[in-house]
């Protein structure tokens, strides 16, 4: 007697139809567009994570080349006068201070202008 896979397929298929949930048409229903489907969401999301962090980082940037630039100070000199500073603020950390506490942010501004200007 051959042996069938029937549950085993069966689960299988479950997998990846619930998986594949959401999609349009075939790509929902048909086995071989499901796995087609999942493979290429899978790649996109593995990519996308990390692009994700890519973009929250230019975000982050161009915030505080805003409140910078509101401050006549443009961002590479104000990132350069903090380095020279010995201040070690992350840029996420840094455009929540220019957003939400603009005092604090004020005074790391004058810092690193105080900074650059002891060094020219």
């Amino acid at each position: 007697m051959r042996v069938r896979k029937g549950a085993a397929r069966r689960r299988a298929k479950k997998r990846l139809f619930k998986e594949a949930k959401g999609n349009y048409g075939g790509r929902k229903n048909l086995t071989r567009t499901v796995k087609e489907t999942i493979l290429r969401s899978r790649a996109f999301a593995y990519r996308d994570r990390r692009v994700r962090k890519r973009d929250m980082r230019r975000l982050w940037i161009t915030r505080i080349t805003a409140a910078c630039r509101s401050r006549n100070l443009s961002y590479s000199r104000f990132i350069n006068g903090l380095s020279r500073a010995n201040v070690e603020l992350n840029r996420k950390t840094l455009s929540e201070l220019a957003i939400h506490e603009p005092q604090i942010f004020d005074e790391l501004v004058q810092l690193a202008q105080s900074q650059l200007s002891s060094a020219a």
